[in-house]
């Protein structure tokens, strides 16, 4: 986050002094990209940002390939130092120049604004729709989360660990998970953790990956940010129901909305 945040303004600023202009822009447009990726995945919430990083996309493509003014401190550099004019490298990072393929200028214009179009159409409609396909919600709900299990184990102990990743829904509320309950393959109930139990996780339970989008115990549960990752291990409560599973289990995870979601596990 840090070393994004400090290369937009890096080259923000780069844009705004008209300075090496050729190479900002093209940092601007795979900036761009990333946060058109990044907003579209998010959902109808950010539809907004993805707006402003599309027209972000294009002001780079237009001065990648048109370069900088006359009153740009790339021509200032380049009236300063006119032998800059010989070195090729001059001529492709900054705008005071056409670069040195300047008969071909023309064609690679015309692809560079054919492929900003389409990409993003192609982008705009694969989130949201309405310009091949009619408008839909995208692949990723807007309104609904989603976890994604993986990796269920049964340890030894009779303690049940597994990977959980917060992989869909709306980054403005937190997702609950109100009870996990491991279950055999006819239905039945081996261990159950409710609302109070997961609330009073340790810390030592839960392994999160990030720094701030974190899954941690909340007042009636197990509380995630979107984007969460963490392996969780609930412990046994009656182990001996568990201890040498056999056969096909799995844990079943139900959120506050009732939605649930499931991991197979097997014995570690």
């Amino acid at each position: 986050m840090i070393l994004f945040s400090a290369a937009e303004l890096i080259t923000g600023l780069c844009l705004m002094a008209d300075i090496l202009t050729r190479a900002a822009a093209l940092v601007s447009i795979g900036l761009s990209v990333v946060l058109m990726l990044m907003f579209g995945w998010q959902g109808a919430s950010c539809i907004d940002e993805w707006t402003m990083a599309a027209c972000n996309l294009a002001t780079g493509v237009t001065l990648m390939l048109g370069g900088s003014s006359a009153f740009s401190l790339d021509s200032a550099l380049l009236a300063r130092k006119p032998a800059l004019a010989e070195r090729g490298w001059f001529r492709w990072i900054s705008g005071a120049l056409p670069p040195n393929a300047k008969q071909h200028l023309s064609a690679v214009r015309v692809r560079g604004i054919r492929g900003d179009c389409d990409l993003q159409r192609r982008n705009y409609n694969h989130y949201r729709g309405s310009v091949i396909t009619s408008f839909h919600s995208g692949p990723i709900s807007p309104g609904e989360h989603h976890i994604s299990l993986t990796d269920g184990v049964v340890l030894s102990s009779g303690a049940v660990r597994f990977h959980a990743y917060l992989d869909g829904g709306t980054p403005a509320a937190p997702s609950n998970v109100m009870e996990a309950a491991l279950k055999s393959h006819d239905g039945s109930v081996l261990e159950l953790w409710d609302g109070t139990a997961l609330s009073h996780l340790p810390a030592s339970a839960i392994s999160n990956e990030f720094a701030y989008n974190r899954f941690a115990p909340g007042p009636v549960g197990l509380r995630a940010q979107m984007g969460a990752m963490a392996t969780i291990t609930l412990p046994a409560t009656s182990a001996a129901a568990i201890i040498g599973l056999h056969g096909a289990a799995k844990l079943e995870l139900r959120t506050v909305n009732g939605h649930t979601f499931n991991v197979a596990v097997r014995a570690d």
